[in-house]
């Protein structure tokens, strides 16, 4: 399967990037707009809370030590119960709700094919659907691990090396998916988070038909 055959899931709206681009505040800054606006929602993330995604981030972590092949298959087996499981990504959408995903498949064909090769992960996330609308942070690497610098303790993909390899991986996959049906957005996470939440909102406000308004300038 091409990535031209995955027609976009209505109303499924990812945000990709690396490591401290910024996804993960511009995720509950969206929660809140998606509120106030009275939308039906849900924001959710990968890995999950699932008892897969658990061990994905004890791995992530450094507390366990696995093969990068079989982290590439965990990712997958996570992203799948996301997706088809109860409660899951599928059955909201099919509910009217909104899902906003902090990282999804390009995730997988950035990270796991910069740490294992891109086979695979091609391979593992051939059969997922992809979003409606796609919004890549765009952030140099140093400046993105710059922002973690608070942190006591990195994940083991949080390293300058790796995470230039990461960008790398990004613009690949991005660029196989051009013409797919799936809208990309590239946001410039340079920017203020006010700046970018406002790009953010103007675009999924025009992909659900809402005015959305930010709380933060």
């Amino acid at each position: 399967m091409t990535a031209s055959d995955r027609g976009p899931l209505r109303r499924f709206i990812v945000l990709e990037g690396g490591d401290g681009a910024g996804t993960t505040t511009q995720l509950g800054l969206i929660a809140g707009a998606l509120e106030r606006a009275g939308a039906a929602h849900w924001t959710t993330s990968e890995p999950t809370e699932a008892p897969e995604g658990l061990l994905i981030r004890r791995i992530l972590s450094g507390e366990l030590r696995r093969d990068p092949g079989t982290l590439a298959r965990l990712f997958a087996a996570d992203r799948n119960e996301h997706l088809r499981g109860a409660g899951g990504i599928l059955e909201r959408l099919s509910t009217g709700e909104t899902v906003v995903c902090d990282r999804y498949v390009l995730s997988s064909l950035a990270y796991q094919g910069v740490d294992c090769g891109p086979e695979l992960p091609a391979e593992l996330n051939a059969d997922f659907p992809l979003p409606e609308l796609l919004f890549f942070f765009d952030l140099p690497p140093a400046q993105s691990l710059s922002r973690l610098g608070a942190r006591k303790r990195l994940d083991i993909f949080e390293d300058l090396p790796f995470q230039e390899k990461v960008g790398a991986a990004y613009r690949a996959a991005l660029a196989s998916f051009e013409g797919s049906g799936m809208k990309i957005v590239r946001i410039d996470a340079s920017l203020s988070v006010g700046e970018v939440n406002r790009k953010i909102l103007d675009a999924i406000g025009a992909a659900i038909g809402l005015s959305l308004a930010g709380d933060v300038e």
